[in-house]
């Protein structure tokens, strides 16, 4: 079975730059991405502000902020849809969603917020699909490192308990690890790989100078932030029990305009 993924950070669904409503466009741009599953954060499942400032049954403005949520808004039709809460506040929340073309089994959102000033958690969603169950976790951590040390024990426990005994995995979301310092806890433990890991660049010089000193080639995940000139490795797929045919970053103006994090697509096979 051949499964589509995405992950995308939307930045609440509003532009990095004046803070203006981007969720039509995000609708239509996350159409493109024909992609089975997609794991979303920072999503923004009500704002009473934006509602109020922009809300229109005018959909074809693009500045409009649709009624219902925007995980509902964006799955439509053509997907199932679960949300998490994570960050509540007087005027709205946000959190992690999943839109699935498979049938949700089951969802819980599990806190895992390290201290008062960030509000972050894993959403874990039980895909019914034609060839089993399918373990699907998505995830934003923390701005600290140490925290992310601690939220990547915490997911490292709910895979673990949750999917044991090797079942199909997809981790994926914006992990805000620049420094790449979890990926190799994350293998080890989960018997994980991220998706780039057999698909980054390698040259046939570089490979012969590795094998003669003994080394092995660099695992490194994409360039994901800034948008408009990714440099910060911070968005990852992991999966388990899938074989990785293709990844690809969205990059372009379209991509830059819409959020400061850029997607990134991947075609997997189950194993």
């Amino acid at each position: 079975m051949k499964i589509r993924v995405a992950t995308y950070n939307i930045h609440k669904g509003v532009s990095a730059l004046r803070s203006r409503p981007r969720v039509l466009a995000l609708k239509k741009a996350i159409a493109q991405f024909h992609a089975d599953i997609v794991f979303l954060q920072e999503v923004q499942g009500r704002h009473d502000r934006y509602q109020a400032r922009y809300g229109s049954e005018d959909l074809d403005h693009h500045h409009a902020w649709p009624e219902a949520a925007q995980h509902e808004f964006f799955a439509g039709e053509s997907h199932h849809s679960a949300y998490g809460m994570n960050a509540v506040y007087d005027h709205g929340h946000h959190g992690n969603a999943l839109l699935s073309k498979f049938r949700i089994e089951n969802s819980v959102n599990t806190d895992i917020s390290d201290h008062a000033y960030e509000q972050r958690g894993i959403l874990h969603c039980r895909l019914d699909t034609p060839s089993g169950t399918v373990h699907c976790y998505v995830v934003h951590l923390g701005l600290f490192e140490g925290s992310r040390g601690r939220q990547s024990e915490a997911l490292i426990d709910a895979v673990n308990e949750s999917a044991p005994h090797g079942q199909p995995v997809i981790i994926a979301g914006d992990f805000n690890d620049w420094r790449n310092t979890l990926s190799d806890r994350l293998r080890h433990a989960l018997g994980v790989t991220e998706v780039f890991d057999e698909l980054g660049p390698r040259t046939a010089l570089g490979d012969l100078v590795r094998n003669l000193a003994g080394r092995q080639a660099p695992l490194r995940p994409a360039r994901t932030f800034p948008a408009a000139l990714p440099w910060f490795r911070l968005d990852r797929i992991y999966v388990r029990g899938f074989k990785v045919e293709n990844a690809e970053v969205m990059h372009g103006t379209l991509w830059a305009r819409l959020s400061d994090h850029a997607p990134i697509l991947a075609n997997l096979e189950l194993a």
